[in-house]
C-alpha cells in the first residue's frame, strides 16, 4: 500500500525497483517491503498498524451476519436490500479503482476480497428472500436496483483503459483506498488525477454514508434488530476509527501542512468518520430494541395460544 507522503508519486513499477535506500532512508525494511510504505518514525509506524488492524476488522466483518443470518433465517426482514446493494457499490468503487491506479498486489486482493464478501452477503439475502417467501411487492424496485449494481460493476473490466495510473493508491489499509497524486510518470495533468481521484472516493464515500440510512430506517421500522449481526457494525466500527487514525497519524509529505493534509484526505474522511458515526446510532438501536422488545412476537405468540 503506497502512501500519500514521498511514496504517492512513485508508480508500482518503480517501487518494485527497491531503490529502498534513497527513497526511503531510515525506514522500516519490512514495511517497505510487505506494504510498499515508508515509515520511518513511531508515528509513522503507528499509522501502518492501525492501518493493517482496520483491514482485519474490515475483511471480517461479514463473518458474524452470515452466521446470524444461517441461525436465524430471516435475513430478508433483518437486513435492507438498499443496504446490501450500496455497501457492495461502494467496495465496487474501490476495485475498480485498484486496477485504475495500478495498485500493489495486497489493496487488489483485499479490494476483491470485499466486493466477493459483499456479494456472498447478497446472495444469501435472496436465498433467504425466495426460501421464505416474502411478499413480492418490492420485487420490481429490487430488480431495478440489481441492474443498477450490475451496470457499476462492468466497470470493473477496466483495468486496461487509457485512466490507468492517472489515479495513485494510497496505504492506510482502508476499504477505501485511493487517492490523488501531485505528479506522475505518464505527465497525465494535476486536473485531470484530481477529478478522477476526488470523483472515485467521494462516489465510494457516498455510497458507505447512504448505505447505513436505509438499515436505520428498517430498523426503526421494525422496531428490533433481530436477525442483524451487533458484531458486523462494531467491527466496522474499529475498522473506521483505526482507519481515521492513521490517516490523521501518518506524517504528512515534507513541505506540506496538517492542513493541506486533511484536506487532501477529505473525502475518505468523510466516508469513514461520517460512516462511523452513523454505525454508532445503529448500535443505539440495538440496546434500545433490546431493552424494549426483549422477546419477539413470533416466539410468545404460541404460549400466548396455550
Amino acid at each position: 500500500m503506497v502512501t500519500d507522503g514521498a511514496l504517492s508519486r512513485i508508480s508500482v513499477g518503480e517501487f518494485n525497483d527497491g531503490n529502498f535506500s534513497t527513497l526511503c532512508p531510515n525506514g522500516s525494511v519490512w514495511v517497505w517491503e510487505g506494504l510498499g510504505e515508508c515509515a520511518q518514525d513511531s508515528r509513522d509506524m503507528a499509522s501502518v498498524i492501525l492501518g493493517l488492524l482496520s483491514i482485519v476488522c474490515f475483511m471480517v466483518s461479514s463473518l458474524p451476519q452470515y452466521y446470524s443470518s444461517c441461525r436465524t433465517g430471516n435475513m430478508d426482514q433483518a437486513l435492507s436490500i438498499w443496504f446490501l446493494l450500496l455497501w457492495l457499490s461502494g467496495d465496487t468503487c474501490n476495485l475498480v479503482g485498484s486496477f485504475l491506479a495500478n495498485q500493489l498486489p495486497l489493496q487488489t486482493y483485499t479490494a476483491v476480497y470485499y466486493a466477493l464478501a459483499d456479494l456472498v452477503m447478497l446472495g444469501m439475502y435472496f436465498y433467504y428472500k425466495g426460501r421464505n417467501k416474502s411478499n413480492t411487492n418490492n420485487g420490481t424496485l429490487n430488480a431495478v436496483g440489481v441492474l443498477c449494481l450490475l451496470g457499476m460493476s462492468s466497470f470493473v473490466g477496466l483495468p486496461g483503459s487509457s485512466l490507468e495510473k492517472q489515479v495513485a493508491p494510497v496505504g492506510h489499509g482502508s476499504r477505501t483506498l485511493l487517492s490523488v497524486t501531485e505528479e506522475d510518470s505518464m505527465g497525465t495533468s494535476f486536473s485531470t488525477r484530481v477529478i478522477i481521484g476526488f470523483t472515485i472516493g467521494s462516489v465510494s464515500s457516498v455510497m458507505y454514508l447512504c448505505s447505513r440510512l436505509p438499515q436505520i430506517y428498517t430498523n426503526y421500522k421494525r422496531k428490533s434488530t433481530e436477525g442483524v449481526s451487533f458484531f458486523l457494525f462494531a467491527l466496522v466500527i474499529v475498522g473506521n476509527t483505526t482507519y481515521g487514525l492513521s490517516v490523521l497519524l501518518k506524517n504528512p509529505e515534507h513541505g506540506q501542512g496538517e492542513v493541506s493534509y486533511v484536506i487532501h484526505h477529505l473525502p475518505w474522511l468523510i466516508g469513514s468518520l461520517g460512516t462511523l458515526c452513523l454505525d454508532v446510532m445503529i448500535s443505539l438501536q440495538f440496546m434500545t430494541y433490546k431493552s424494549k422488545y426483549p422477546v419477539s412476537s413470533a416466539e410468545t405468540a404460541p404460549l400466548l395460544a396455550n
